[in-house]
């Protein structure tokens, strides 16, 4: 299965500024990119560098006035969509040293106010069986709701309302995950059937080998409108601070945003060719 991707970005800048832009998505094993074509207005300045852990890139940009980016692609991912409730945990101190900083507090996941919560509601529970529950727990007491939240809405104020978008679903899910001494970042991708179509948030946990040694990382939607065999990642960080597609160093106004997302077998015949 492969993706079709679009997306175009309107931007106005009051005066010159440097910005960094993360919307291509990411060259992984798990999936292959083809056709990638990003283009932009006149930037001063342009330089790539690696993304959280090193999946993805972002891009330093500086510009001044209208600013428009296009990029698009074809993603075919190649993961498959696992059965998290199987999936062990691992103890703490068998985890990888890589994963070690997801178990900790970020800007917009505090995990420690969570722990009583987590113990409470799931702790018969242990590892996938318990990512399993609270992703359904999040599904069943959420309301996805626009405009309620914004760019400062933490996982605890989320909890509190109740509702959100897929930023702040998943910001509870990861939170709920490292209060359970799981793993758990913030993974931005692009997926179908997302409405409305935009930037997509998912939670991504590390949960052992129910075969043998090690673990892996996979991928949890608790907005349910994604399957992890359908999401092309752009990249991954502690939380939605990490990942944002556009973090702009001075004053920036969004004018538009328009993402499109399409199963490629599903696009008109003269388009898919």
């Amino acid at each position: 299965m492969t993706l079709s991707i679009a997306t175009t970005l309107l931007c106005a800048f009051a005066s010159e500024t440097d910005f960094l832009l993360q919307i291509e998505a990411a060259q992984l094993p798990e999936q292959t990119v083809s056709r990638s074509l990003l283009t932009m207005g006149q930037s001063g300045h342009l330089a790539r560098i690696p993304a959280q852990d090193g999946i993805g890139e972002r891009i330093w940009l500086r510009a001044n006035g209208l600013f428009e980016i296009n990029y698009s692609a074809r993603v075919t991912p190649q993961r498959i969509d696992a059965e998290i409730a199987a999936l062990p945990a691992l103890e703490p101190h068998l985890l990888p040293g890589e994963t070690v900083q997801y178990l900790m507090d970020s800007r917009y996941c505090p995990a420690d106010k969570f722990h009583a919560f987590a113990l409470a509601e799931f702790g018969e529970l242990g590892g996938g069986a318990r990512i399993a529950a609270m992703a359904a727990w999040i599904a069943e007491n959420f309301t996805y709701t626009l405009g309620i939240s914004d760019s400062n809405t933490t996982a605890l104020e989320s909890f509190v309302e109740r509702r959100g978008v897929c930023r702040d679903y998943a910001h509870v899910l990861v939170t709920l995950a490292r209060a359970s001494a799981v793993p758990a970042r913030y993974v931005s991708v692009y997926a179908p059937d997302v409405f409305p179509q935009d930037f997509h948030a998912v939670a991504e946990v590390f949960l052992g080998n129910p075969e043998g040694p090690g673990g892996a990382w996979h991928l949890v939607d608790p907005t349910g409108m994604a399957a992890a065999s359908e999401m092309a990642t752009i990249g991954i960080g502690r939380d939605a601070a990490d990942v944002s597609f556009l973090t702009s160093f001075g004053n920036c106004e969004l004018l538009d945003k328009v993402i499109t997302v399409i199963r490629h077998d599903e696009l008109p015949r003269e388009v898919a060719a």
